[in-house]
């Protein structure tokens, strides 16, 4: 195998071949979220390329009725119901101190009484003031208690209104305490995670099994031990001095491109992990949403541009007064063949279809009418 068959491989055990938005998750296990529409969320430009005439808002708009939870694996995002089971119940890293212990009771009491809540609601009937958030402003000390709550699995968010959780109560049931039965959990896990990032180089599967403390704090101890595990059970093939790992019923078929190109989000399985990225394609992408204007070197929100098997370049993409506007950055020089301009003129057609754009031929068609 060389860096070449790792590449399609890579491509094409990713974008399988689009299918319903239940199955698409199914099949992915986890898919990350991030809150940024630019133009779209990543959850959505990433279920795009994998479902069936996908459009923007379609995974918030169906989830009350999907097999499917808000919650954290090696990021936050949305799992199946069989993912979540071998996370929960999640108890770590520390029991809950006496006082707030009573105010998770309370908490906990008011939202089965309502069945349904707005964490505004909450925060009127408790007023419990405000805490300093991840990002060093201030929320709700409520709304950061029910987060903590969803995380230990007391609570489930059952949709969203207007992009904020609302939640009800939730109960998983009791998983055997015994060594084998965390074992098999941790096990499945991993081959979750392998299932969607492979193939993988050593590092960056210790890497996501590391990541892994965020899913089972309870039981981040156990975690050097499922690593290693992991690399004696796992296929795996030495290229390029790198050893890479796989499921091992994973067959390795090697596929051609298909000659599409696609604009991918920054958190895509295929462009997720950054060191994979920089082995298969020669170049490092960055996320740079976060960085200072005067730094960003690709863009606010770029979007890795594939053609076929490579990754070529980036785009960046904004919607104006209901117009799709597009710049692209290339790693060597845009590809000259008419088939390139005309596959990239496609896939801005599907992007203008997801966010519910006028597309090329619809315009087309309203001019001879016209």
């Amino acid at each position: 195998m060389t860096l070449d068959d790792l590449r399609r491989l890579a491509v094409g055990r990713s974008l399988f071949e689009p299918t319903t938005l239940q199955r698409a998750l199914d099949r992915l296990g986890f898919v990350q979220a991030d809150p940024i529409r630019a133009p779209a969320r990543a959850q959505d430009l990433t279920l795009r390329h994998r479902v069936i005439g996908y459009r923007a808002g379609d995974l918030e708009r169906s989830y009350p009725r999907l097999d499917v939870h808000e919650d954290v694996l090696v990021n936050y995002g949305f799992v199946t119901s069989a993912v979540q089971a071998l996370m929960h119940p999640r108890g770590g890293p520390v029991p809950w101190p006496a006082g707030r212990g009573r105010h998770v009771r309370a908490l906990l009491e008011f939202v089965r009484g309502r069945g349904a809540v707005h964490p505004r609601e909450v925060d009127e009937h408790f007023s419990h003031g405000t805490v300093i958030n991840y990002w060093g402003g201030s929320s709700s000390a409520t709304t950061h208690l029910m987060e903590a709550m969803h995380y230990r699995g007391l609570l489930r968010v059952i949709r969203r209104e207007a992009g904020i959780r609302i939640y009800a109560a939730h109960a998983h049931p009791p998983v055997p305490r015994d060594a084998a039965t965390r074992r098999a959990h941790l096990d499945a896990l991993v081959d979750v995670v392998v299932r969607k990032y492979a193939p993988l180089p050593a590092a960056s599967l210790s890497t996501l099994v590391r990541r892994l403390r965020y899913a089972v704090p309870q039981w981040r101890g156990d975690l050097d031990r499922t690593l290693q595990r992991a690399k004696g059970r796992l296929a795996h093939a030495r290229v390029d001095g790198g050893e890479w790992y796989w499921l091992p019923d994973d067959v390795p078929v090697v596929p051609d491109g298909d000659g599409r190109v696609r604009l991918l989000a920054p958190f895509d399985p295929i462009v997720w992990d950054r060191r994979r990225f920089e082995i298969l394609w020669g170049w490092a992408y960055r996320f740079e949403a976060y960085t200072p204007e005067s730094k960003r070197k690709l863009g606010y929100y770029a979007l890795p541009l594939l053609w076929r098997d490579r990754v070529i370049g980036w785009g960046n993409v904004s919607v104006k007064a209901g117009t799709l506007h597009a710049t692209f950055g290339y790693v060597a020089s845009r590809p000259r063949e008419r088939t390139f301009r005309q596959a990239l003129d496609e896939e801005l057609d599907r992007l203008r279809v997801f966010l519910g754009l006028e597309s090329t031929a619809d315009r087309r068609g309203r001019s001879r009418q016209a």
